[in-house]
């Protein structure tokens, strides 16, 4: 190749790079970075109906009162997993060996065009149950919300998505997918989603409103995870503007955040949760994004 045939190649691949929206973009010192430990733990059949019914649920009156699921429950989260997960509670069907938790570090980061998230955690034993998900042993999943839109985002994070005549729960219609009661992207009650499947080593970005949908949006810039030994790494990269299903993140404002694990080739609600948290751009939050 001719040397000005190298500086055209070189010059169409730069262009390539910027117009793939930061697709290039370095990821943070992630040891300079403030990890929160955050413990996901199995939530068995504990949809939105459940912790609202006062007969059931003991903090539902919290609840009603305006307190967090946070406020009650990251303490005893481990606790609240062992005794789901072993059928004593909110589990009808329980799996032997399942985990009961799995505590993650969070770490967050911008660098005024994207947002960095990285997650990590030591993979459990596995339980030796059949393989609901055989194409992916993990996939790892967080959302966003904005302004409270969406009822109870505020108080109770995810949980607004996930209702009891949702697939998988029992009884339920196995088409139905999560959702948000009066979801509207339109009119911005929504929760922007994103996802990586270790098998399919590959990220998506949708978002839950009427029902969940899986692509379509336009934030995510890459999704990439790996295991060394029994230890899990996965860094999503999103741009802080977005398109119609992203949440636009702003320098100064705090947003609704939540993540889920699907291990051990798990699917459905068969997964591992956070209770609600904030996530802070240059502000206060549970997760700190700051610049670098």
């Amino acid at each position: 190749m001719t040397m000005k045939k190298t500086m055209i190649a070189g010059a169409v691949g730069a262009l390539l790079a910027l117009g793939a929206g930061g697709a290039f973009a370095a990821a943070p010192d992630w040891g300079k970075v403030e990890a929160k430990d955050i413990t996901l733990f199995y939530p068995g059949v504990s949809p939105l109906e459940w912790i609202q019914k006062g007969t059931e649920h003991g903090g539902a009156r919290a609840l009603k009162k305006g307190e967090t699921c946070a406020d009650c429950h990251s303490d005893e989260a481990a606790d609240m997993g062992k005794k789901i997960a072993s059928g004593l509670k909110l589990e009808p069907n329980p799996i032997p060996g399942k985990a009961p938790a799995i505590p993650v570090k969070v770490q967050a980061a911008h660098d005024g065009e994207n947002l960095y998230l990285r997650f990590s955690w030591k993979q459990p034993a596995a339980s030796g149950a059949a393989k609901m998900d055989e194409a992916n042993p993990v996939k790892i999943a967080f959302m966003l919300e904005s302004g409270g839109k969406v009822e109870l985002a505020d108080q109770s994070g995810c949980w607004a998505t996930c209702h009891q005549d949702s697939r998988t729960m029992p009884g339920a219609d196995d088409a139905k997918k999560k959702y948000v009661k009066g979801g509207s992207v339109a009119e911005g009650k929504f929760y922007d989603l994103y996802q990586w499947r270790s098998g399919e080593n590959k990220g998506f970005n949708g978002h839950v409103a009427d029902t969940r949908v899986m692509e379509g949006g336009t934030a995510l810039v890459s999704a990439e995870g790996k295991q060394d030994g029994d230890t899990w790494s996965v860094v999503f990269t999103r741009k802080l503007a977005g398109g119609e299903g992203d949440v636009t993140l702003e320098s100064g404002k705090s947003y609704n955040f939540g993540f889920a694990i699907h291990n051990d080739n798990s699917a459905g609600r068969y997964h591992h949760v956070s209770l609600g948290y904030k996530l802070g751009v240059d502000a206060d939050g549970d997760v700190k994004a700051a610049k670098q």
